[in-house]
Order: structure tokens, then C-alpha cells, then sequence
């Protein structure tokens, strides 16, 4: 079948039409994929950013039919239309029976089992799921089943980028309504964080971005006002009376940015960390200052959401005007120009691609 490939970091994708997919085993399924979402996390994972094996089949926003199951799996059956989750819930550990379920540690982290080849060597899937290619396997908790209407490319982009930017809001932060927030990074992430500050009723929201072009559609996704990073100050004293923000979150994962958001709130206030960054860049704060500001600081992974629901309550949320998904995707391209949909992220170009397989 055909797929994209890296084989090392920071040499282009390879389009391949030669891999090779193992059947499922007990507990697994096969998806044939419809489509992708391309996440600035295929980005990080294509330039080591977030470390993984090489050789790899990126992509992990993905959505579509399954053709096969393996023995023991009740659900999902064959022809059942799906949402690929990157942290599958194992249901029984201390975080899912916890109600942490995005923290459960029995997936592709702790228990890679290599599903593709080429040339008969293995090839590992980007956080369990490969979703570059036309078909992946994975386990059956991997792949939550969705009603058959929702078009293939609103669900691609629930599986990742709309769970983690309004979970983290909703779920993280629980923010309430009339707290303000601001966000740091409007990418396809921040822009949910943006939705998810709407619904929660949140006011005002500053939406914060290096790019004219991103903060330009910001206030189409919620954002009541816009600044530069270097405008935050003059926000602070405009909007909070120079208090700080009741929740900064930060969408961008660098160490400035995580201390811009840190800065930005208030004291006694929430700063979330959403953008994924790397192990190795470290943020400074002083001992003192987390002492007397008692400010909250949290990482959000993955919304802090149980997929089981979750899916499906964005998608109801969608269904009824709530969320705007259609606006996220910015383009849809094939397979071979996921390298050009790279470079376009990271002008500011594009919200979301989406593959259309």
C-alpha cells in the first residue's frame, strides 16, 4: 500500500507504494483511512522535536472505515467509521478507573508492536497509529466509532487538534464564564483553545501570535482581541486593569513562550501548557515566585479528555453550531504534498491540511 516514510530525521518524507501491513491480532483492528489532519506534532516528529524511531510512518489525526478486526473485539465491528486515537484507554489501569484516562500508560509507548514493513525491514507508526498510509492497525480502543453522517475530514480533526485545544480549556483549565483568558500560539491547536474559550463563556479573550496572518482569522474563532507578543503588556493593563489574565494558555511549546503565558496570568491564576515541546528545553521560575504568586501551572495532554466521550461530544457540539470545523480546514492535498503543507504551517499559511486518501 502506499504511505509516507521517514527514514531519518530531517530528510524529506518518502512516498512509498510499497508497504506492507500484518493482519490484526487478538484485540486489534484495521482502518482504512479516509482522512488526515496534518498536525504541527507530524512536524515535530519529522524533525526530532518529539523523538521517535526511525524508520517511521507519520500522522496520527486520521479517520475512516474499519475493513478487519481481530479475535476478542466486540467493538468496532467492520464497516464501523472511526476516529484513530493517538493514547487508546486500556479502561482497567489506576488513571482510566482514576477518570485520567489521556494518561493511561499501556500504548504505543509501553507496548510498540511493529504493524508495517518495507522491504522486510519493520517500520514503526507515528504514537501507534501511521496514519500517512492508506490503511493502519491498531488497537481496537484506538478506534472509536462515530455516526456514519460526519464527513470523514471533520472527524480527522476531532482526533486531535479540536480535542486538544477545547479539552484543554473545558477539562484542563475548567474555565468558567466571565474569567478572562489569553492565548499564546493560534495555530491549528490555539484556535480551538480560542473555541473553547467562547463556549466556556469566557470574556475577554486575547488571542497572541507572532504571525499578522493568524491573528487575523483569531477573532473568526472567539477572540475578542488580538496583540503581538510584544503588544502583551499594554493588553494586560487594557483588558485586566494590569491584574494578569485568569488563564493563559500557552500552544506554542517553547520554554519563552511557557514563561510569556506564566507572566501573563494573575496571581492565583492558570497557565496551561498545550503546544508539545521538547524534553530538553527547560523553563526557569524562581522558588519565590511560585511560592507567592500561587499560580496554577499545568500540562494539558491531550485535552485531558476520555476519547470514549469525548469524540463524541465535540462532534455534537459541531452538529449543533457550537464549534466551527469546517473554517479549520484550510486546504486538501494528497499525500505527496504534505512536505509543502509543512512548509505553509510553519509561514502561518494554513490552519489545517487535510488528506484526502
Amino acid at each position: 500500500m502506499r504511505g509516507l516514510v521517514l527514514r531519518e530525521i530531517g530528510v524529506p518524507l518518502e512516498l512509498s507504494d510499497g508497504l506492507e501491513l500484518t493482519p490484526p491480532g487478538p484485540g486489534e483492528v484495521r482502518v482504512r483511512l479516509r482522512a488526515v489532519g496534518v498536525c504541527h506534532s507530524d512536524l515535530s516528529l519529522c524533525n526530532g522535536t518529539l523523538p521517535q524511531p526511525t524508520p517511521l510512518v507519520p500522522g496520527h489525526e486520521g479517520a475512516g472505515e474499519v475493513v478487519a478486526v481481530g479475535e476478542g473485539v466486540i467493538r468496532p465491528q467492520v464497516g464501523d467509521h472511526v476516529v484513530l486515537s493517538w493514547i487508546p484507554p486500556c479502561g482497567s489501569c489506576f488513571f482510566c478507573l482514576g477518570g485520567q484516562p489521556n494518561l493511561c500508560p499501556y500504548n504505543w509507548q509501553t507496548n510498540p508492536r511493529p504493524v508495517l514493513s518495507l522491504e522486510g525491514e519493520p517500520v514503526n507508526s507515528a504514537l501507534g497509529t501511521g496514519a500517512f498510509a492508506e490503511e493502519t492497525v491498531v488497537p481496537a480502543a484506538a478506534a472509536v466509532p462515530i455516526p456514519v453522517d460526519v464527513p470523514f475530514e471533520i472527524a480527522a480533526l476531532v482526533g486531535c487538534g479540536v480535542l486538544t485545544g477545547v479539552g484543554a480549556v473545558l477539562n484542563t483549565a475548567r474555565v468558567r464564564p466571565g474569567e478572562s483568558v489569553v492565548v499564546i500560539g493560534c495555530g491549528g491547536v490555539g484556535v480551538n483553545v480560542l473555541q473553547g474559550a467562547r463556549l466556556a463563556g469566557a470574556t475577554p479573550i486575547l488571542a497572541v501570535d507572532q504571525l499578522p496572518g493568524k491573528l487575523a482569522g483569531a477573532t473568526g474563532f472567539g477572540a475578542t482581541h488580538t496583540a503581538t507578543p510584544d503588544q502583551i503588556p499594554e493588553a494586560i493593563a487594557e483588558l485586566t486593569g494590569g491584574l494578569g489574565f485568569d488563564n493563559a494558555f500557552e500552544v506554542v511549546g517553547r520554554s519563552a513562550t511557557i514563561r510569556q503565558a506564566w507572566d501573563a496570568t494573575r496571581r492565583g491564576g492558570t497557565t496551561v501548557v498545550v503546544g508539545a515541546g521538547s524534553l530538553t528545553d527547560e523553563v526557569r521560575f524562581s522558588a519565590g515566585e511560585l511560592f507567592l504568586s500561587e499560580k496554577r501551572l499545568l500540562g494539558s495532554l491531550y485535552g485531558s479528555a476520555d476519547v470514549r466521550t469525548d469524540f463524541a461530544r465535540m462532534l455534537r457540539l459541531w452538529q449543533g453550531g457550537r464549534l466551527d470545523l469546517e473554517k479549520l480546514i484550510s486546504r486538501t492535498i494528497a499525500l505527496d504534498e504534505v512536505g509543502e503543507a509543512f512548509a505553509a504551517m510553519e509561514r502561518g499559511e494554513v490552519i489545517r491540511s487535510v488528506i484526502n486518501l
